[in-house]
């Protein structure tokens, strides 16, 4: 079951690295006057390490300007970070990362930029319509779209045909056939992990139909009562109750690497992202996993989900608003994403990339020379409309983990009973932090 290939996570990388047409065209910032008569620095809080790579074009292009690229911490850290520097008036870069689910916090009081004032708006045909949608709150976009998780699952192909698996589940029937049938080869051997991971649960809704978040300027609303939301959840409780889902192996952890190196962790429920980290993570699979669509309610009408993703806006107290404009388009849209793409970069939303054949033929020996990002783009482009985060998630996603920690940890109450208390504590929460919820 296992396979050890030399250099499995340079040859994922090197596989994408030929892109001659995946970019759009450097076009022009039309109606944006980028200032070239005197020197300036632009700061960017990133933690996406392909930011410093396209640094060098763009200075080329601008040779005025002058990109100081920070790591300032990811996610919360940066947030707390950013809202900090915003209060006291001073040290707010021109550029930020930001998770999707984070921008409807800084964007909704006025924090960060109208991006439609530069031309953004005319942008939102280029990159896929979930993305696009994650970045624009009442038809004005805050942000371009930086990377995208569309909701995939990897699969231990090698584990499947041990387990007497012909093809990947294309239902959650067969995946729940399928989880029993991993079960039965004893010991640790699960079809997946899930240690209290919101986001996986959340992307389960969304694909299901689910619409528990309702957010109408600063006024929410949160209820799992949907006929979507309560099918996964109870789908998943199913799963729990036979034992059929490692509870106790949480993600990013040295468990969790060791699970899909050895195989007792059987797939991934999770964001395409993870080609890009997947092959460091479990070396000894290299040649053994693939990448299939998520089992769907019913065979046909594929629909998909979100799990991850990130984009850059520029915080409204930057002094410098059109030269960053300038680089996060460029970085996001033109010359910089080819770059960025080549460098091996997380999954990018943008079509130029996305329907280019070059990068849809791309091939891996990691993942058995599938044409693996023929299966992301569809994914990208099959993700449900209309869902939505409400904008003090970052706290939310926090509280979710240690509410959820008794179920997880011995099966005390059941997981529609922490979906309960968690929502009764994000109600407190958000009407505490001045918006509207119910």
């Amino acid at each position: 079951m296992r396979k050890k290939r030399i250099g499995a996570a340079a040859a994922i990388l090197a596989s994408v690295v030929i892109l001659s047409a995946c970019s759009a065209p450097d076009s022009s910032n039309e109606g944006v006057v980028v200032p070239t008569d005197s020197p300036l620095t632009l700061t960017v809080w990133s933690w996406d390490g392909t930011v410093k790579d396209a640094v060098p074009g763009f200075e080329k292009k601008y040779p005025n300007i002058t990109v100081k690229v920070v790591n300032a911490g990811s996610s919360i850290d940066e947030y707390h970070a950013l809202d900090n520097a915003i209060q006291a008036g001073s040290g707010v870069p021109d550029i930020a990362m930001f998770e999707y689910f984070s921008l409807p916090y800084f964007a909704i009081p006025g924090k960060l930029a109208d991006l439609s004032k530069f031309g953004a708006d005319k942008l939102s045909k280029d990159y896929v319509k979930g993305a696009w949608g994650n970045v624009t709150l009442e038809k004005k976009p805050y942000a371009l779209p930086s990377d995208y998780g569309p909701a995939v699952m990897f699969y231990n192909q090698a584990v499947f045909q041990q387990a007497g698996i012909a093809s990947p589940p294309a239902t959650w029937d067969e995946f729940y056939d399928a989880a029993k049938k991993i079960r039965a080869l004893g010991g640790d051997h699960y079809i997946t992990n899930d240690s209290a991971d919101i986001f996986l649960l959340m992307s389960m809704i969304w694909q299901g139909g689910g619409r528990p978040f309702s957010v109408d300027g600063t006024n929410v609303t949160i209820d799992f009562k949907d006929k979507g939301s309560k099918a996964a959840v109870d789908f998943w409780q199913k799963l729990i109750d036979e034992d059929l889902v490692n509870t106790k192996v949480s993600n990013w952890t040295d468990d969790w690497n060791r699970g899909l190196n050895e195989g007792t962790i059987a797939t991934q429920l999770i964001g395409g992202w993870l080609t890009s980290t997947l092959p460091e993570r479990a070396p000894d699979a290299a040649g053994d996993f693939r990448v299939a669509p998520l089992p769907q309610r019913q065979t046909g009408g594929e629909i998909g989900s979100e799990n991850g993703g990130s984009a850059m806006a520029i915080p409204e107290a930057s002094k410098n608003k059109a030269a960053a404009y300038a680089f996060l388009k460029y970085f996001t849209h033109d010359a910089g994403l080819k770059i960025r793409v080549e460098k091996g970069g997380a999954f990018v939303p943008n079509l130029s990339v996305l329907e280019d054949p070059e990068f849809l033929s791309a091939q891996s020996d990691y993942f058995g020379d599938q044409k693996y990002n023929e299966v992301l783009a569809t994914a990208a482009e099959k993700v449900g409309t209309g869902w939505q985060y409400p904008p003090f998630f970052e706290w939310a996603r926090t509280a979710y983990a240690d509410v959820a920690a008794p179920f997880y940890d011995s099966r005390q109450g059941s997981l529609a009973g922490v979906l309960q208390t968690w929502k009764e504590k994000s109600v407190a929460y958000g009407n505490e932090q001045g918006f509207t919820v119910k």
